[in-house]
């Protein structure tokens, strides 16, 4: 029975040259597709804003979707489904381009982009309603009292929640492994196919996802606490 040796994968050179390439592409992935979900929660919230009731439906049926069909078959659906029904001259381009990262990027944002639009809705209706005419009253129009006034409160009151879903994102970044991104998971899986150190190798990985979750959380305690209004507790 052999006995537990982290450095037998850690100070092999390629094994922590594969494993550092699976964190980078993590990394990639997780940063996209926070950068997309962000972006199109705050559009997804802005159109629900809108005196539109159809608009409001479509939004509200877009975020049923992606909160209750699980985020491995959505990034499956992307990558063998949806990826088939383009143009051929783009399917070359986004395969020679690392296509399983793109559609990682896409799953993954467009997922997580139902949680934060909610997030930030929530947070916006948490907002005392006398928030907005008083900005009138100050003369702000409307545009600007949402972007100067009633915004930053109510991403202030979103933040624990958006630092959840954050955590989550990263965590979910694992499943891009599925469609063949040679993330973290992807790399772990050919180290231990290569050393036969099953237990060492995927406690590194767990070790990675650990530090870096606590480490998201550490960061959203420090900008809630940052974010308080003074005499807050």
């Amino acid at each position: 029975m052999s006995s537990l040796d982290l450095s037998a994968i850690l100070l092999k050179p390629e094994y922590s040259r594969m494993l550092l390439d699976g964190f980078e592409m993590t990394l990639v992935v997780a940063i996209g597709s926070w950068l997309l979900a962000m972006s199109l929660g705050i559009l997804l919230l802005v159109i629900r804003l809108a005196p539109s009731r159809i608009a409001d439906r479509a939004v509200a049926a877009y975020i049923s979707y992606h909160q209750n069909v699980p985020t491995l078959v959505q990034l499956i659906l992307w990558y063998f489904g949806i990826s088939s029904l383009l143009p051929l001259g783009l399917q070359d381009w986004i395969s020679v381009h690392n296509g399983e990262a793109i559609f990682a990027v896409i799953g993954l944002g467009l997922c997580q982009a139902a949680y934060f639009s909610e997030d930030l809705r929530s947070g916006l209706r948490s907002v005392a309603a006398g928030q907005m005419e008083a900005a009138k009253a100050l003369g702000h129009s409307y545009v600007s009292a949402m972007r100067y006034v009633m915004m930053p409160q109510a991403v202030r009151n979103a933040l624990p929640p958006l630092i959840n879903h954050t955590v989550s994102l990263f965590k979910n970044s694992s499943l891009a492994v599925a469609i063949g991104v040679t993330e973290l998971m992807h790399a772990v899986k050919e180290v231990e196919n290569q050393s036969f150190r099953t237990f060492e190798t995927y406690l590194i990985a767990t070790l990675v996802y650990l530090v870096c979750s606590l480490l998201l959380m550490a960061v959203g305690a420090w900008l809630s606490r940052r974010s308080s209004p003074v005499g807050a507790t």
